[in-house]
């Protein structure tokens, strides 16, 4: 027989770690939009500039860092493992993102963004899990 316990731990470790992933994925995209309608990113079919993709890589950190930390707060136990787990799988999408794109033509944007996404997933899991362990320590 299972224990009841045991899946809910499991049911609430699983949603911490896709409600950070939906977190970062549904404000980045309504920035992205707000940032079109606002037209300081041209329209979609244009290629930006990378001064724009460094202005969405900015954002994308912190929504990265906010994410991990939203991923941890919710987390049953094990704040950081939560969070790290929620970085992999920006690691993983972020990869499969770069790989998909690396030679598309038209071009979707400079290498660096998708290495930069790739490469900063796991440090802003885990800063967002510092930040929340931080505030438990203080109580």
């Amino acid at each position: 027989m299972s224990d009841p316990a045991a899946e809910r731990h499991t049911g609430r470790s699983i949603w911490a770690v896709v409600a950070g992933f939906l977190f970062v994925i549904a404000i980045s995209l309504a920035t992205d939009g707000a940032l079109h309608l606002a037209r300081v990113f041209p329209p979609i079919p244009q290629r930006m500039s990378d001064r724009l993709f460094l202005l969405a890589t900015a954002y994308r950190l912190v929504y990265g860092v906010a994410g991990s930390y939203l991923t941890a707060r919710l987390a049953p136990a094990k704040p950081m493992k939560h969070a790290l787990v929620g970085g992999w799988v920006g690691v993983l999408i972020s990869g499969l993102g770069a790989a998909f794109t690396w030679n598309h033509e038209p071009s979707l944007g400079p290498h660096w963004y998708s290495l930069v996404l790739v490469a900063t997933a796991l440090p802003c899991a885990w800063l967002g899990a510092r930040i929340r362990l931080r505030e438990l320590a203080r109580g």
